[in-house]
């Protein structure tokens, strides 16, 4: 479980293919002095495990899966992903409940520099669009974010100057993929009506 505060923004090594699989290499200074191996760390908010270790640099493993339904299939050397470690149940919950399960990457449909903060569009995909509500929250790239406008193909966040410095949306650009995972609650909802709906 994790909170959408991001850490880190780390810079990627490299992605390596061989024939055990796929591996993501990160250079991760200030998280990767107290993370060890089998630990959990969101990567642009997709739940990874720490396949190996050493200084500075982080490695994890990708499925086939994660690679299909997230943005970490478009990553190259020194980019940068947004880095969180696995809430410890004594920590303040700033954000809120993000698995660390993507749902899906989608695009930037616009960004645009208004006064001192940031509006970014980002499109919204029919088949996930009854999770997304005014006022409600959504991890974007791993960051909890409140979603402010909502139309039919699309919704809107906001980002503060202190959210842009500190995550990788300050390089980000209209047609970038973005991880979105949709907020658990309304996912439990879902399927606790569908329940009742289909009771006799």
């Amino acid at each position: 479980m994790f909170t959408g505060l991001i850490e880190e923004v780390g810079n990627v090594l490299g992605i390596h293919v061989t024939d055990r699989g796929t591996q993501l290499q990160i250079l991760a200074p200030r998280i990767a002095e107290q993370t060890k191996l089998g630990d959990s760390i969101a990567v642009n908010g997709c739940c990874l495990t720490v396949a190996a270790h050493r200084d500075e640099e982080l490695a994890f493993d990708l499925l086939d899966e994660t690679l299909n339904c997230t943005n970490l299939k478009t990553l190259r050397r020194e980019g940068r992903v947004n880095l969180e470690r696995a809430l410890v149940a004594s920590a303040r919950l700033g954000g809120h409940f993000v698995q660390g399960h993507v749902d899906c990457a989608a695009r930037i449909l616009a960004s645009e520099k208004q006064g001192a903060d940031q509006r970014i569009e980002i499109e919204l995909p029919a088949e996930f669009a009854h999770y997304v509500a005014p006022k409600g929250s959504i991890a974007v790239n791993g960051i909890s974010l409140t979603i402010a406008e909502v139309s039919e193909k699309s919704f809107t966040v906001w980002i503060i100057p202190h959210t842009k410095s500190q995550t990788n949306l300050d390089t980000a650009h209209p047609e970038d993929l973005v991880n979105l995972e949709f907020d658990l609650i309304a996912k439990y909802l879902e399927r606790m009506l569908d329940r009742r709906v289909d009771r006799p």
